[in-house]
């Protein structure tokens, strides 16, 4: 038996096609792997993105906390300079009375000059305190800063996954 020209043409093309079938069956197959991965990816990313909120939601609610306990910190340092004040008012009243006295009072203003160096250096020490709060706060505002940043970054995927396609 003779194999003729058209057999052997028949047989390349049933070749050539069963050829590309199989292409198309692996570059289907490719797309599809690559898609359920970039679904997995997304849905992890999300998940991050929520735990985010999430730290960010309870962070606000501790600032929140904090601004209320500094306004009651407030509020205490103006009633204490009120007291302090009245004190002051009866310390000068008291003095009028130990000049009688000029003994008593050259001892007393012995102690009313060691009260104002501790309390000078305590105001010295708030001052530090309160130096050290500002810092921290700045620190805490950059950080803030680029967290914003970075939760900007999750929310645009595409320029993740796309970052030179602007």
């Amino acid at each position: 038996m003779r194999t003729t020209r058209t057999d052997q043409s028949m047989a390349g093309r049933v070749a050539l096609i069963l050829l590309a079938v199989i292409l198309a069956a692996g570059m289907f197959g490719g797309m599809g792997l690559f898609m359920y991965n970039m679904g997995k990816d997304m849905r992890t990313m999300t998940q991050a993105v929520t735990r985010m909120s999430n730290d960010v939601h309870s962070m606000r609610n501790d600032m929140g906390n904090m601004s209320g306990r500094m306004s009651v910190m407030a509020d205490s340092m103006v009633e204490g300079q009120k007291k302090m004040g009245d004190d002051f008012a009866t310390v000068a009243i008291d003095m009028r009375t130990m000049t009688q006295s000029m003994s008593q009072m050259g001892s007393d203003m012995n102690g009313l000059g060691s009260n104002i160096g501790d309390m000078n250096y305590n105001m010295a020490a708030m001052t530090q305190s309160m130096e050290r709060m500002s810092t921290d706060m700045a620190v805490m505002n950059q950080s803030m800063g680029r967290m914003m940043q970075d939760i900007d970054k999750f929310t645009t995927p595409e320029r993740i996954m796309m970052p030179f396609g602007r």
